[in-house]
Order: structure tokens, then C-alpha cells, then sequence
């Protein structure tokens, strides 16, 4: 895959982590999940520097962006244990995903596909006044599953690009000269010699000090042992044409 096509490839991935990470922050906030708001939204912030970097040839932004996907695929495998209840983990828990906030466990509980919402009246005497006490029935698919698939997409959409800035990394640069280079190569390369940057700091040979002399109207000088050959020339030359 060539460095543009591999470029765009980044790019349409990002947009799609875009997408896919507003929706879920839309659903967190109807669901009061205050622990995936903040994380969403630093996701956000960082996806928007690393389309930057892939646009405008960042590498340093690119890097960075790398780096928080491994964190990010790091906090969906936990949101993974956490609906799937590994180990000591439980989705009932309010400390974790609400910070005790709030009693809401998922938008989803209510709103999935075929669920049926009955409010119970009276309420228990233990739920809150500002809570109501429902009875949830005929989903088609449990909420935790449904969290579960979310962050299992996101997991899919942040590896692509690790495996893109790993290649990118470990791929040979190379110049103008080479058949298979790119633009985007050559733009690494030094601006005249069209050599790899790390060569562009050694000194090559120096040339002669009748080339470093240059006249006033910014010609070189020749020193007057080489003009008598070149005039000579000119003579023979018109000789002939006349």
C-alpha cells in the first residue's frame, strides 16, 4: 500500500472513530455515565490532533495519537469485563461508571431494541423520589451486550491505525531518486541534494576558491589563466562562420 493511499486510509479511519465515539458519548450523557463522558470526550480531543498530524504531515501528533489508542483499547477491554461481570467486577455497581452519581446503569436498559418499559406504582419506600421504579421486559438483546458490541467496535477501529503508524515508522525512507518514492518522502528528503535527512548534516568535499569567489553582478570569477582558451575559442568559431 503506497504512502498516500496508506495516508487516506488513516484519515477515513479517524473520521470513522469520529463518528462512531459522538454517537456513544450521545447515548453516555442520555445514560448519565459520567466516567465514559470524560474519556469520550478526551478521545474526541485527541482523534481530531491525530487527523491533523495525518493531514498536515505531523508526525509528532501522529505518534501521540498512536500511543492514547493503546490506552483507549485498554479502557473498552475493561468496559468489556465490566458489562460481561469478569472476575470481582459488576455491572450494578454505581461507583464505577456514575462515580455514585446516579442510579442509571446503561441508556440501553430502557431503550433497546424491543424492550417494554412498565412503571410500577407505588413505588418502593427505598427508591429515591427523583427515580422512577419500572419493570423492563421483551428485549430482543440484553443492554450489557449492547455496550459490549460498542466497545468492541472501537477496539476494531483503533487498531487499524496502530498497524498503520508501526509500518509507516518501519518503512526505509527514501528520495527522489528512487522509483517507488512519494511525495510525501520526498518532502523528508534535503531540498537540493534529494539525500535522507540523516546525511544532510555531513560536510562533503569543499569546492575550489575560484569557485567561491563571485564577481560583483554575481557571476564567478575565473582566474586569467582560463580566459585566454575560452577567447581563443571564440575566435575559431567566428573563423569558421565567416
Amino acid at each position: 500500500m503506497g504512502c498516500c493511499s496508506g495516508r487516506c486510509t488513516l484519515a477515513f479511519v479517524c473520521g470513522m472513530q469520529l463518528v462512531s465515539v459522538l454517537e456513544r458519548q450521545v447515548i453516555d450523557f442520555l445514560g448519565y455515565q459520567w466516567a465514559p463522558i470524560l474519556t469520550n470526550f478526551l478521545h474526541i480531543i485527541i482523534v481530531i490532533l491525530g487527523l491533523f498530524g495525518t493531514i498536515q504531515f505531523r508526525p509528532k501528533y501522529v505518534t501521540g495519537y498512536a500511543a492514547w489508542l493503546v490506552v483507549w483499547m485498554t479502557w473498552n477491554v475493561f468496559i468489556i469485563c465490566f458489562y460481561l461481570e469478569v472476575g470481582d467486577l459488576s455491572r450494578d455497581s454505581d461507583l464505577v461508571l456514575t462515580f455514585n452519581l446516579s442510579m442509571h446503569r446503561s441508556w440501553w436498559m430502557e431503550n433497546g431494541p424491543g424492550c417494554r418499559v412498565t412503571p410500577i406504582t407505588p413505588p418502593p419506600s427505598w427508591a429515591p423520589e427523583d427515580h422512577r421504579y419500572i419493570s423492563i421486559s421483551g428485549c430482543l438483546m440484553d443492554f450489557q451486550f449492547i455496550e459490549v458490541a460498542h466497545s468492541s467496535l472501537q477496539i476494531l477501529l483503533a487498531e487499524r491505525p496502530i498497524e498503520s503508524v508501526r509500518d509507516h515508522r518501519s518503512a526505509p525512507q527514501r528520495c527522489a531518486g528512487d522509483g517507488g518514492s512519494s511525495k510525501s518522502q520526498r518532502s523528508r528528503c534535503c531540498p537540493r541534494t534529494q539525500e535522507p535527512q540523516g546525511d544532510c548534516n555531513q560536510e562533503g568535499p569543499r569546492p575550489p576558491r575560484e569557485a567561491q569567489r563571485i564577481a560583483p553582478g554575481g557571476h564567478n570569477q575565473q582566474p586569467a589563466e582560463h580566459l585566454e582558451p575560452i577567447l581563443h575559442r571564440h575566435r575559431t568559431s567566428l573563423c569558421l562562420t565567416a
